[in-house]
């Protein structure tokens, strides 16, 4: 089976997925983005009993999951993930994960920008699913970051 096959079946699973998560109310799970030369690092708070999707990475960049416990699809396996862990995201992942316990879960990346939008422009493979109301998808997405939280190194005590 080829790749690009394989592919093709996770994100076809996924969006499943996603249209019925979508028919819930929505999980808010807080944001929080920092700042430093070259680098965006993007914490997210994934609470107990939540069921997520992510977007499709572009980038190889590391993660840390620094507290909680969840199980993770990526479109071939399920993997246990329990804090303390400290992984790689490869270009294309895209995963379905169930939160077993309140998690943390932080990314880095390598940016020039301090723009969120120009940042998932650089960083994230735009997929529409098809299943799903794009205007519904969009009223929720724009709730969801309502509430993120912004911080930068003057705001943490830095230069």
């Amino acid at each position: 089976m080829s790749k690009v096959k394989i592919k093709k079946n996770r994100d076809d699973a996924i969006d499943q997925a996603e249209k019925l998560l979508l028919d819930c109310n929505p999980v808010v799970m807080p944001l929080t983005h920092r700042f430093t030369k070259g680098m965006y690092i993007r914490e997210i708070f994934m609470p107990k009993g939540t069921l997520l999707t992510s977007e499709i990475h572009k980038t190889n960049h590391p993660f840390v999951v620094s507290k909680g416990h969840c199980q993770v699809y990526d479109g071939d396996d399920v993997i246990e993930i329990k804090a303390p862990y400290t992984g790689i995201t490869e270009p294309n992942t895209r995963r379905l994960i169930y939160v077993e316990e309140d998690t943390i879960w932080t990314t880095f990346h390598v940016t020039k920008h301090k723009c969120l939008k120009k940042i998932e422009k650089q960083l994230i493979k735009k997929r529409k699913n098809k299943l799903v109301s794009q205007e519904k998808l969009k009223k929720i997405t724009k709730k969801i970051r309502s509430i993120n939280e912004f911080m930068d190194n003057k705001k943490l005590g830095g230069n």
